[in-house]
């Protein structure tokens, strides 16, 4: 049979009651099929909704104003200790540019010493702006001594100016920041062990030792012309 009508007139039936039975059949199938693709639209437009939400906390995150930590420090952790009478430093300007490692588009190291047997290194750590560095803690020991600029933590009232020395005991956790109307810091770091980066509950994000610093360091003069293998003048 070609048609609903023919259909009918075989089977005796009204061909108006079978032809309006097959147009209901194609719209109901028609209107499953609207449902469907109306279904699939919406929850394409919950997932992008999740997403431009997703968007929104970490922009809102990442524009916070950071705070001081004040999570849990054991309490068998020594005091800091801050000298803030050394003597100035030389010609700091004088060093190849070629020489400061790039870790963002602000702060840079240049390396000093890269002690692989003991676990330790010493550069000079540059950053170029105000701004918070990092919050992080260190299961060593850090020396460090100002030689332009200043930094804080947040975490303490003293402020580490040119010229000043900084001893970090292990354990603790602090934010470091570099004030308003400071263009440039440099600060010579001694650090044993590792730079944990931390979270704001103090949890381990990442954590960056001696090795690290020195495939980092290794990767940036090979790139520069210095050759890979110029980093082995501080390896001891």
């Amino acid at each position: 049979m070609e048609n609903a009508a023919e259909m009918a007139a075989a089977t005796g039936a009204d061909p108006d009651s079978a032809s309006k039975a097959a147009l209901d059949a194609i719209q109901r199938a028609d209107a499953k099929v609207d449902v469907a693709k109306k279904m699939t639209e919406l929850e394409g437009e919950k997932k992008e909704e999740a997403r431009r939400r997703k968007r929104a906390e970490q922009e809102a995150e990442r524009s916070k104003p950071p705070s001081a930590f004040t999570g849990y420090v054991s309490p068998y952790v020594a005091k800091e200790v801050i000298v803030q009478t050394m003597p100035t430093p030389g010609d700091i300007d004088g060093i190849d540019e070629r020489l400061w490692v790039p870790q963002t588009e602000t702060i840079s190291f240049h390396p000093l010493l890269f002690n692989v047997s003991n676990g330790y290194y010493v550069n000079l750590l540059r950053v170029k702006g105000a701004g918070v560095l990092s919050r992080h803690k260190h299961p060593g020991a850090v020396h460090g001594w100002v030689l332009r600029g200043e930094w804080r933590y947040l975490e303490h009232d003293w402020v580490a100016k040119e010229g000043s020395y900084v001893f970090e005991p292990p354990g603790e956790t602090h934010t470091l920041v570099v004030p308003e109307g400071c263009d440039e810091m440099i600060t010579m770091f001694h650090v044993q062990g590792s730079l944990n980066y931390c979270d704001e509950r103090g949890d381990v994000i990442k954590s960056e030792d001696v090795f690290d610093k020195l495939d980092m360091a290794r990767k940036h003069y090979e790139s520069v012309g210095l050759g890979a293998s110029y980093v082995d003048n501080f390896v001891r």
